[in-house]
């Protein structure tokens, strides 16, 4: 039994495999910057052809929806190859959250209290010394893959349903939180908190009307603090107040800044969303946009590749800064990462935009910056 391991910012993947059986584990923060090199490692992982694989979440201390998006993508894979993918200690928030989205249904938990040696069966076949390394070229991949592999249904829906488990127990006020998306011409629900809203979508379908339509088609939000009185969906306003609705705020989704759908919050008390409750909708409905896009939902080829030289870039930029920072200051490549990413959360600086600024001042005119002229 042999291990590979990649760190980095405080986030770190391990790799060790027991005969036909792959065991990731993952320690730190799962999220938007380092759910690419997890999907690299699952990428190769599968395509080595391993059908059995755990992801252990002992040390996991955070994990975000990019970064529960590629645990989905890897298990809807295995599943599809017919192996299975167990998901071990998880914290409770997370084992929530997979339940409340029903994406449980694509892996097995296995609680911190089961033995550790539960496994399954072993096999023999692959040698032991066998080593999965971290390259390039297998980051790539793996981006790559990240980017289009929630092209599945399944896979997006579940995301999805993710968004709609979060926005209802966030957001001040909501009953019910639904997805709408435009499939095949026509407008479908694909995640609903319950039986009541999928109603209510499906009364704004049928009427042709309501702010869920009006958002899908015009690519901004709508807001109805109260029914009583609301004069401009008069099919689908006295639906919706039999249903014991009387506030909705609908959010568009968009993907490569085209409107494909909404997500839709309703309350059964009038007046009950507040400007910081818009804001935080507006939050997830960008990151059920997000989810759309990587889903590759009405995005071309060219498109894509653009987007993915784009992220490639930016990554490649984030990691000239960490070693400009490294070199200066003589600290780790994790402590150069903090720097660049408190200064960017303290002075309001996208974090790419600071790392450009890091990479451009070893051009500096008169040679390196004297002390205080580059401040993280």
């Amino acid at each position: 039994m042999t291990a590979a391991q990649v760190a980095s910012r405080g986030f770190r993947v391990t790799v060790r495999f027991e005969g036909e059986q792959a065991l990731v584990g993952v320690r730190g923060e799962l999220d938007i910057l380092s759910a690419p090199t997890l999907g690299a490692f699952f990428e190769a992982v599968i395509a080595s052809g391993f059908l059995s694989v755990v992801v252990d979440f002992a040390e996991l201390d955070f994990a975000d929806l990019a970064g529960l998006r590629v645990v989905a993508s890897a298990a809807s894979r295995v599943v599809a190859s017919g192996g299975g993918l167990t998901i071990r200690s998880p914290s409770t928030m997370v084992a929530k959250i997979l339940d409340a989205t029903h994406l449980n249904q694509l892996f097995r938990l296995e609680s911190p209290d089961q033995p550790r040696d539960r496994l399954g069966p072993e096999q023999s076949g692959r040698p032991a010394e066998s080593v999965l390394r971290s390259e390039p070229r297998h980051a790539d991949h793996g981006l790559r893959k990240v980017s289009s592999v929630p092209a599945d249904n399944d896979v997006v829906d579940g995301a999805l349903r993710l968004v709609v488990a979060l926005a209802r127990a966030t957001v001040g006020g909501a009953d019910g939180v639904s997805v709408s998306l435009r499939r095949h011409g026509r407008l479908v629900t694909v995640a609903a908190s319950d039986q009541t809203i999928s109603e209510m979508d499906a009364n704004q379908y049928a009427t042709g009307e309501g702010p869920c339509v009006d958002a899908s088609v015009e690519g901004r939000w709508f807001h109805t603090a109260s029914l009583d009185g609301e004069a401009r969906w008069p099919k689908f306003t006295p639906r919706a107040k039999a249903l014991g609705i009387n506030a909705i705020l609908s959010s568009p989704l968009l993907a490569e800044d085209r409107p494909v759908g909404a997500l839709n919050i309703y309350s059964r008390n009038a007046a009950t969303f507040t400007p910081q409750d818009q804001e935080l909708a507006a939050v997830f409905a960008t990151e059920a946009s997000v989810i759309l896009t990587n889903a590759g939902v009405d995005v071309s080829d060219d498109q894509l590749a653009s987007r993915l030289a784009e992220a490639l870039r930016t990554r490649q930029i984030i990691a000239q800064a960490e070693g400009v920072i490294m070199e200066r200051e003589r600290v780790s490549g994790e402590c150069a990462y903090t720097a660049l990413r408190e200064f960017s959360q303290k002075s309001g600086q996208r974090l790419r935009e600071r790392a450009q600024d890091v990479v451009a001042s070893t051009q500096w005119p008169h040679g390196d910056p004297g002390p205080g002229e580059v401040l993280l």
